[in-house]
Order: structure tokens, then sequence, then C-alpha cells
């Protein structure tokens, strides 16, 4: 581990290390491979309770008397808070410290959880589950920028690496976990032990972290920006909640009402962060001056899109215009998990040595696929079985596979350590952010084609067109990586 700022202004920013710092730029002690697992661990506890609900939704709803509106704010009730809290969270570990943070985010994280498991009746669950939400947003900014102000060089390449393979991990396990446990019915408590499990982990986290997890802050640490703080999270709910409902609701008038609240109370937001600059604001916009920060920022809010596009209606494709069933529709996001894996393997073990050629040749793999892909379909129609589209499919996961480590890694790089918290939460703010603009799209790219129809034909008609819409995104996502270093020395 390393007290090295990177080049950073380090007179502004503490670290306190519980073990020697590494002998050279790509060996790790002990225990910072130990921190690093248990920060990972923080990131797929937070991946996993996006997901692992869903396939119990059935048996919570049985179970609790849920209504559909209380099922859906059972996922929105989570994702909500985490977008909204993200910034907030970020500067709260400059200012306070990013372990503190951290930790604090855990406890409240945990408790949530045993609240979820113990829960009843629908109200109950859904304010545990946002409370769950504002726990994650406390954590999750830390880890990025704890891996940004605590490994260097080659080790941090290899963090980031392994990082966008626990993302893979994630997106797969989340689905199945939920699937087993509520069919195990362990001590026949059926869905519960989807929340109850991270009991124990949160605890190793909060042991092991307060043990291995080395301290950073800002020495002069300034008073939190209430003001900024209001304001951010006004913009975010402003403009993320009619992107979420609105197509359930078929875009009614106050969904275009709040979109437009949300932009005018967004640009206030930048506003006052623009007279705060010098008085401790809670975004420092001179973080925008960093060309490879601005361009990763940006590639990213396009990596969220394209996700948040292509894997709602790919679930629809593949059991509407294949016919398959919802375990069929499973054993295609493992094959795409699988290759997801591999990618993020590669980019660990490259630990940084091809800076942004790297993630720039996993979007040309993910494009060339999505090609392949739909070339396929126009030719297979509805005759497209599993087995024939398993090559383009853990292409694409490979391809995406290799962008999301290398992406933070090389955005965060320049980021002065005393801005490593606040710059955490802009950047998985913007993924955020791109999944609901994402989600949203699926209206004018997928349901105006279909109409809502369950005809196959419509639904493969509607698919491919979506393939035309992910490949524009991944071509521009391709070039906004020319912001990002082209050598490895120039990343730091």
């Amino acid at each position: 581990m390393s007290s090295s700022s990177l080049g950073n202004e380090p007179e502004h920013a503490t670290i306190q290390t519980p073990n020697p710092p590494s002998s050279g730029p790509s060996t790790m002690a002990v225990g910072a491979w130990i921190a690093l697992l248990v920060l990972l661990t923080a990131e797929l506890m937070n991946m996993l309770d996006q997901s692992v609900i869903l396939t119990a939704l059935p048996a919570i709803q049985e179970s609790t008397g849920a209504g559909p509106v209380a099922v859906q704010w059972l996922t929105t009730a989570y994702s909500l808070p985490v977008a909204v809290g993200l910034i907030t969270g970020g500067r709260l570990g400059d200012i306070y410290g990013r372990r503190r943070i951290l930790l604090v985010g855990t406890v409240v994280f945990t408790a949530a959880s045993l609240l979820c498991g113990l829960a009843t009746g629908p109200g109950v669950l859904i304010g545990a589950r946002l409370l769950q939400g504002v726990g994650v947003a406390a954590m999750i900014p830390q880890v990025l920028a704890t891996m940004h102000v605590t490994f260097e060089g080659q080790s941090r390449s290899k963090a980031f690496g392994l990082y966008g393979a626990v993302l893979a991990i994630a997106n797969v396990l989340g689905p199945v976990l939920g699937g087993v446990l509520t069919q195990a019915d362990l001590f026949g408590l059926s869905w519960r032990p989807i929340f109850l499990v991270n009991v124990p982990v949160g605890l190793a986290v909060l042991l092991l972290g307060r043990r291995f997890i080395p301290e950073s802050t800002v020495r002069k640490a300034d008073r939190l920006d209430l003001a900024g703080m209001l304001l951010s999270c006004l913009a975010i709910v402003l403009i993320l909640f009619p992107l979420t409902e609105g197509h359930a609701h078929r875009w009614p008038l106050w969904c275009l009402v709040m979109l437009g609240a949300g932009v005018l109370v967004l640009w206030l937001f930048l506003r006052h962060q623009w007279r705060r600059q010098d008085n401790a604001p809670l975004m420092d916009l001179s973080l925008f001056r960093v060309r490879q920060f601005r361009g990763g920022m940006a590639a990213d809010l396009l990596h969220g899109l394209l996700c948040g596009l292509f894997f709602m209606t790919w679930t629809l494709y593949l059991q509407r215009g294949l016919g398959m069933s919802p375990l069929e529709a499973a054993v295609a996001f493992v094959l795409l998990s699988v290759g997801e894996l591999g990618g993020a393997t590669i980019a660990a073990k490259a630990a940084g040595r091809f800076a942004r050629r790297l993630p720039q040749a996993g979007v040309l793999i993910a494009t060339a696929a999505m090609v392949a892909y739909g070339l396929q379909i126009g030719s297979h129609q509805g005759e497209l079985t599993m087995r024939a589209m398993t090559a383009p499919v853990v292409l694409i996961g490979f391809g995406l596979g290799m962008v999301s480590g290398p992406l933070a890694d090389l955005s965060l790089a320049r980021v002065p350590h005393e801005d490593a918290g606040s710059a955490s939460g802009l950047f998985n703010t913007a993924i955020h952010l791109g999944i609901a603009l994402g989600t949203a799209l699926t209206g004018v790219a997928f349901f105006a084609v279909t109409g809502g129809s369950p005809d196959g034909a419509v639904n493969r008609d509607a698919f491919v067109t979506v393939l035309w819409w992910v490949g524009g995104l991944l071509a521009l996502m391709w070039a906004l990586m020319f912001y990002l270093p082209k050598q490895a020395d120039q990343a730091d």
C-alpha cells in the first residue's frame, strides 16, 4: 500500500496504512489484498441486492400480500436513494474519512438487511429497502476512492481489473442466488435469506475493514455544502423518478413537468457550485478540466445507457421473440456473464499496460459481436437456438468485460486525492443516470415498434432496431475513450 498521491497534491491528504508499502509497483502485501477483498465485498453486496430480489418477487408478493405498485417499489426504493446520495456520500468520505463513512454505510446497510428479513408487510419491507439504498450511497463511493488513493501503478490497475470482474460476477449471481435461496426455503424462511445473508457478510466487512482498510481523508476538512447537497439530491430525484416511472404511466404531463423542473434545479446546483468553488463546494467543478475524467465520465454515462437499453429489451426478445422460458433466458444471461468475466480477467492481468487501447479494443469486440448477432437474428428469425447464439453472446460479454475496470481506473487516475470521494460519487452517478436514460429510451427504440404486442416477429424486428442503437452508442463510447491516456505512463 502506498501513501503516494500519484502526483496529485499530497499535502492535502492523509493515509494511514496498517501495513508497510509494497516493495514494487506490481506486488501487493497480504494486508493490501485483504483490504481490497473487503472493498470488493462491499461493492458485491451492493450489486447483488440490486438484482437478488428479482427472482424472489413472486414469493414476496404471496407472503406479504404486496400489490403490483408495492412490488415495483421494492426495486425503486433501493435504486433511487443510491443514485440520489452518491455525490453526497463521496464528499462525506473526503471530509470525514473514507473508511469511516464506508463502515457507517455498512452498519446502515446491514441493519436494513436484517429489517428486510424480518419484515412481515410490504410497507416495512419497502422502508427497509430504502434504508438499504441510503447505506449503499454512503458505502459505494468509498470503494473506488479508497482504491484510487491507496494503490498505485500496476497494483492499482490490477485492483480496478478485479473490480470489473466483481461487477461481471454480480450481474449473474444476483438472480441465481435469489432463486436458489428462495427455492431452498431454509428453515422455512422462504425469501427472507436473500436479505439475511447480508448480515454475517456485513459484519465481516465491518471487522476486517476496521483492521485492514487504511483511513484517508483531507487534512483540512471543510464543512459539508448543505445547500449544494439538497440541490443535487432534488435535481437527481426530479430527473430520475420520471425517467424510471414514465414508461409505465405512458408519460403523463407530471413526468414532463418533473423533468423540466429537474433540469432547472440542476442548473441552479451548478450555478451554486460555481459560486462556491473557493468555499468548499460539494462538487469541485475543476474536476471537469481533467481531460480523462470528463471523457471517461461521458463514456461511463453511455455505458449505463446502452446497458439499460440492451438488457431490458434482450430479455423480452429472448422470451417473446424466440419463445424461451424464463429459465432458458437466464441461461443466455449466464453465457454473457461468463464472457464478461473472461474480459474482466484479461483486463486485470493486463494491469494497465495498454491504457485506453484495452477498453477501446473491448468496445470494438462488443460492436462486432452485436453486428454478428443482428445478422444472425435476421437470417434465423424465430429458429435461432441457444447453441447458435452462444458465440456472439459470449463475445458481447467479453468485450464489455474489458471496459468497466480500465474505464474507472483511467478516468480517476489524475483526480486529486482530496476530491477522490466526490469524483467517485460522480462517476457512479453517471452510470446510474445512464441506466435510467437507457430504460426510458426503450420506449422509443423498442416499445414504439412492438406496441406491447407479444408477437414474435414484431419483437424480433424491434430488437434488431435496438442493436442499431446500441451499436451507435458503442461507437460514441469508443470515440470518447480518446480522452483517456494512450500510454500507461501517461495515466498517472
